[in-house]
């Protein structure tokens, strides 16, 4: 994998996240909704995550020196770990606190349509930011499966974009269904059930990165086909 792939994935995905956690604010101040909130805190969750994986990986890049022989580049999966930390907490302890509260104190809620024009653009956006993600990711992982690329990568950037936007999209889905299902049945009970499902999700999401970073951190051995091109060169 390149590491030109993986920042393009993490600027495009920064990009999209800054324009649509404004915009999900904007229609949380207008309407009320859990879901709403809890995505625009997810996307801000996702924003400070990028930002740490470019200072990561640029912090990564400084040359060896008398403290350190064998370089800095062991930074880029500490930043990787910071990440899953802050969307665990940030992104998934809120959303499941706010979908608590939400459930408990059920509220009407206010000019809906705002909540399906916000949700469906970020929808829109969100799927771009994947595709490209997707994109970079196919040029790497030839034959093996998406998980098992995730699970095999050395390089933070790309696998936490990935997760991140598919996240971001089932995330998505999960609050348009809360929302629709609270205007559908006037109960805005199910826009707590919408917050709840998207903080479940985060939670999910970060203990998967969080192991994979602490792996990357004690080092992991080469793959088979690094073995195998290691020894075909011995040979040679």
């Amino acid at each position: 994998m390149s590491t030109e792939g993986g920042l393009r994935a993490v600027v495009a995905a920064l990009l999209a996240n800054l324009g649509i956690a404004v915009s999900k604010f904007i229609a949380f101040a207008f309407t009320g909704s859990s879901s709403l909130l809890t995505e625009a805190i997810h996307s801000v969750a996702d924003s400070g995550n990028q930002v740490l994986l470019l200072i990561g990986n640029k912090r990564s890049k400084k040359g060896a020196d008398a403290h350190h022989n064998f370089g800095y580049g062991r930074r880029r999966f500490i930043y990787g770990f910071i990440v899953a930390v802050v969307l665990f907490l940030v992104g998934g302890m809120f959303s499941l606190y706010e979908g608590l509260h939400k459930i408990q104190h059920p509220e009407e809620l206010r000019d809906a349509w705002i909540a399906f024009l916000v949700l469906g653009v970020a929808i829109i956006l969100e799927a771009m930011s994947f595709r490209t993600a997707l994109r970079e990711a196919n040029k790497s992982k030839g034959r093996r499966s998406l998980l098992r690329f995730l699970k095999d990568s050395r390089q933070p950037e790309l696998p936490v974009i990935l997760l991140e936007d598919a996240g971001a999209l089932l995330g998505l889905c999960f609050a348009l269904c809360g929302v629709s299902l609270a205007v559908v049945t006037g109960n805005g009970v199910w826009d707590g059930v919408g917050a709840l499902c998207v903080g479940a999700l985060l939670v999910v999401i970060a203990i998967f990165l969080a192991m994979e970073m602490a792996a990357m951190l004690v080092g992991e051995t080469a793959l088979p086909e690094e073995v195998a091109a290691i020894q075909a060169a011995l040979e040679a």
